[in-house]
């Protein structure tokens, strides 16, 4: 049992803790959480932060939905697991409704955002070999450079992120990077009779939350119907009312012909993630083919149904639309007034501002301590992008003081 050393906080055992035992595969700010109730976080010395990363925006609901809490304690005090070697109670009432919230006809559940992409990538080669007619073992699928759908070794396959594949080849074959936000160099790519799907994040997150033309999805999808594709749309961080509409999609009035969700469809609870499509694509995966021992199990599915719930019943895609247009105006002050703001983009309450470096060195990172000594969480990626996706529960009052929290954020760095 490790000892505590003498003098220490805390948040210095906890750092220290992970820093000696777990894997160095994160960067974590130095802070130290134990508690979240609704758009707040307290670490472990009981101070008060504004939640704005949201976990990577798996907490759409706020922390700790008291709807979502009850049906995953009511559950979890009956059955939480049976594998799929059994039919259980939940599932099926899960699917029904999942399928009807989001009109499609059938639905395959996994665990992670990771798994659901790749059950999307195989269900596609599958279609491809069983429908279009693809030689077999010569599916193709189309990604976007600057994606990020996962890590694993198929998906990283798929990436151009130096650190996401340095010296962890060979990769996964059949598989052709285009620019994103590029209809041109899409119609190219579907020119090649083996492609099965393109496969694509209606706004890329992870990158930088960049916001392609509006029309790009509606010209890619009708670039895919043309040729006889797939439009797979990777809405695990857009999804589920985090831009200003239910998917990111709807903003085009786009139909995917498969979706794959993830994140918030659980609220940040536990592991849950779906791909959707219509019996034509689905039903080509038979029993055996592909599953997983969590996938579909009833604690999953009665939080995911109380998630969905949350999202309808509060409006919380219409709230991130009407909030997201007030942030991006307050953070376009900032770009006015300082010159190392260099702009600010997204789509509802999934918005990036971009941070120049310094002249003495300081970048985002410094200024993300800056907000968190202040009592906001953010964590900037690709070193210059900050991206700030709070609680969709959010109200306006609580958005104004934090909007002042990073106006007087960024004027400390500015002077220091």
């Amino acid at each position: 049992m490790p000892t505590t050393q003498h003098n220490e906080t805390r948040s210095q055992r906890a750092i220290r803790l992970e820093d000696r035992f777990g894997a160095h595969n994160y960067h974590p700010l130095p802070v130290v959480l134990e508690r979240g109730e609704g758009v707040f976080l307290w670490d472990v010395e009981g101070k008060r932060y504004y939640d704005f990363l949201s976990a990577y925006s798996a907490v759409n609901q706020g922390h700790c939905h008291p709807h979502i809490i009850e049906a995953l304690t009511n559950q979890a005090k009956k059955l939480t697991l049976t594998s799929r070697a059994f039919f259980n109670d939940v599932l099926g009432e899960f699917e029904e409704y999942i399928t009807g919230y989001f009109g499609y006809d059938k639905v395959l559940p996994m665990n992670t955002g990771a798994e659901a992409v790749e059950t999307a990538l195989k269900l596609a080669r599958k279609w491809g070999y069983e429908k279009k007619g693809i030689p077999r073992d010569q599916a193709r699928i189309i990604v976007c450079a600057g994606n990020f759908h996962g890590r694993t070794i198929t998906i990283v396959s798929a990436s151009t992120d130096p650190d996401s594949r340095k010296n962890f080849g060979p990769y996964t074959p059949g598989i052709d990077v285009i620019p994103y936000d590029n209809i041109p160099a899409l119609q190219r790519a579907l020119e090649h009779p083996h492609v099965a799907a393109f496969m694509v994040e209606p706004i890329q997150g992870e990158a930088g939350v960049m916001v392609p033309h509006h029309g790009y999805l509606k010209e890619a999808y009708e670039a895919c119907k043309a040729r006889n594709v797939l439009f797979m749309a990777d809405e695990v961080q857009t999804g589920i009312a985090r831009t200003g509409k239910l998917l990111a999609c709807d903003h085009e009035g786009v139909r995917p012909d498969v979706l794959i969700l993830g994140k918030a469809l659980s609220g940040g609870v536990l592991p849950l993630s779906v791909v959707l499509a219509d019996d034509e694509i689905m039903l080509c995966i038979k029993p055996g083919e592909h599953g997983s021992t969590f996938g579909g199990n009833p604690l999953a599915g009665r939080v995911g149904i109380a998630a969905l719930e949350v999202v309808k019943n509060e409006k919380l895609a219409e709230n991130s639309e009407q909030l997201g247009e007030v942030f991006r105006n307050s953070m376009q002050e900032l770009v006015e007034e300082f010159e190392f703001v260099k702009l600010v983009r997204g789509k509802g309450l999934l918005n990036a501002v971009v941070i120049e470096p310094r002249k003495d060195g300081r970048t985002a990172w410094d200024l993300c301590l800056l907000l968190a000594e202040n009592g906001l969480l953010a964590k900037p990626t690709h070193g210059d992008i900050i991206r700030f996706a709070p609680p969709l529960t959010i109200r306006r009052e609580e958005l104004d003081a934090c909007c002042a929290i990073i106006h007087k954020s960024v004027k400390a760095f500015a002077q220091a």
